[in-house]
């Protein structure tokens, strides 16, 4: 599977075959129409796409239903390894501290982070 970031449209098509296990084109334009307003020619340009990378994946059958091959995590690590090549001259001190004071995190989430950290830490001990 090829490492990439995924465009805001992709996330949102990946969002929704992640919570459903799998769709057909036609569910996801109806799911997606209001929010997004794609057409099937959009969406299955943005699948093709998707499946080229290796993130999705359509099932033979009538009709044909679209699954994700990447997982949530695995697209996540993928944006964080981005984020982290774009932004490493402030180092990773300054996108911390830059993303706690941005997001509100609540004391449950501080100390998960902390635990994260401290755990990450250890390892290259």
């Amino acid at each position: 599977m090829r490492q990439n970031t995924l465009s805001d449209g992709e996330w949102k098509l990946m969002n929704l075959l992640w919570q459903t296990g799998g769709a057909s084109i036609g569910e996801l334009v109806e799911a997606l129409r209001e929010d997004t307003g794609w057409t099937k020619a959009t969406v299955n340009i943005m699948l093709g796409r998707l499946a080229g990378q290796g993130a999705v994946e359509a099932l033979e059958g009538r009709p044909r239903r679209w699954v994700p091959r990447l997982s949530r995590e695995e697209a996540v690590a993928w944006e964080a390894k981005s984020v982290l090549r774009r932004v490493r001259t402030g180092g990773l001190g300054l996108l911390l501290s830059t993303m706690a004071e941005s997001c509100e995190l609540s004391r449950a989430e501080v100390e998960e982070l902390t635990a994260i950290l401290r755990e990450g830490g250890e390892k290259h001990d």
